[in-house]
């Protein structure tokens, strides 16, 4: 009969070559040597760190997988189906990646409704900042299960001679539309076409304040009247999970404002003084600032050194604290 294989005898001389091609690229690089500080591995657990598997082990022991199946069957009696079964590996990785995909779009959909007060209490920031972390976590596994299901494909394409494709959907990576957008996601895309696929682009707002701040009504006032003039502004926030950064994350999901919610990476006395340091590098064009710290004295000096125009406001004028609305969240508004 007809061999169906006719490279079979030539192809795994070619592997040497294609895994040293493969390797060369950052594939692996980004999707499984920058994990998250933390992550959830399953809905309902807790958030911890979890290693992700190393990227050289990840990339060879997916693209075996598939060499082996070519391997073992080759020359026998099973070697015409052997490229059916291969396809079923690639597709394994597809249909997760799907399912995570789907997960991450719904998460995203929470977490809109979840945003959409401008309540500050800490239980509301807690589940917010829970189900951000989540929706992180799925987006993180996403991704690696993309990147073994492209490298599968293309060692199923070396050992059968056809490009592999799925039966359903496509295989087309999309990034999720969350309104707030952690900053792990904002630094891995900060080269442009990363960038477009989070966040559209924008001139860049730097919002921050101290953790003990109440007069939400003044914050929003001036963000209207800077988003008057910037439309397309982006938000950048220090990410604190109460006070003025909190009162800004609230007017962001209001105004459908994309929002970077710049944590703290690294530890150490210096971190702080150092996330400030990046921030100013984004190269704002304004900035809204709250008194607080010796580390919001410091990032206020780093914005004026700059050039960049602030918009200060003082602790000591705020509104009383008895004029302010109770800010709380229906079980309606936390319902999904």
């Amino acid at each position: 009969m007809t061999d169906p294989f006719p490279r079979s005898v030539s192809r795994f001389a070619d592997l040497p070559g294609l895994y040293a091609a493969i390797t060369a690229s950052p594939e692996f690089q980004r999707a499984f040597g920058d994990p998250m500080p933390l992550s959830i591995t399953e809905p309902g657990e807790e958030s911890g760190e979890h290693d992700m598997p190393e990227p050289l082990a990840a990339q060879a022991e997916c693209g075996a997988v598939i060499a082996t199946i070519f391997d073992l069957l080759t020359g026998t009696r099973l070697e015409p189906l052997a490229a059916e079964i291969a396809w079923g590996f690639v597709n394994s990785f597809h249909f997760v990646a799907g399912k995570l995909e789907r997960r991450e779009e719904a998460l995203a959909d929470e977490i809109r409704d979840l945003a959409r007060s401008p309540d500050t209490s800490e239980v509301y920031n807690r589940e917010l900042e829970d189900k951000q972390l989540l929706c992180q976590s799925t987006a993180e596994q996403r991704e690696a299960m993309e990147c073994m299901r492209d490298y599968a494909a293309e060692m199923y394409r070396a050992q059968s001679g056809w490009p592999w494709s799925p039966t359903k959907g496509s295989r087309a990576s999309k990034a999720s539309t969350a309104t707030q957008i952690a900053v792990q996601d904002f630094l891995r895309g900060r080269e442009l076409e990363r960038r477009e696929r989070h966040v559209p682009r924008g001139p860049i707002v730097i919002a921050s304040g101290h953790a003990e701040w109440h007069d939400w009504q003044a914050v929003w006032a001036r963000l209207d009247a800077v988003h008057a003039r910037i439309p397309n502004m982006m938000l950048v926030s220090t990410a604190q999970r109460k006070g003025f950064d909190a009162i800004v994350a609230a007017w962001a999901a209001h105004s459908g404002v994309p929002l970077v919610a710049y944590t703290l990476t690294g530890g150490g006395r210096g971190a702080p003084f150092a996330r400030n340091r990046r921030m100013v590098e984004l190269k704002p064009v304004e900035a809204i600032l709250g008194e607080g710290s010796g580390i919001q004295a410091n990032l206020y000096q780093a914005l004026r050194k700059a050039g960049v125009p602030i918009h200060a406001f003082r602790k000591g004028d705020q509104a009383p604290i008895a004029g302010v609305p109770r800010l709380a969240v229906t079980r309606r508004r936390h319902s999904v």
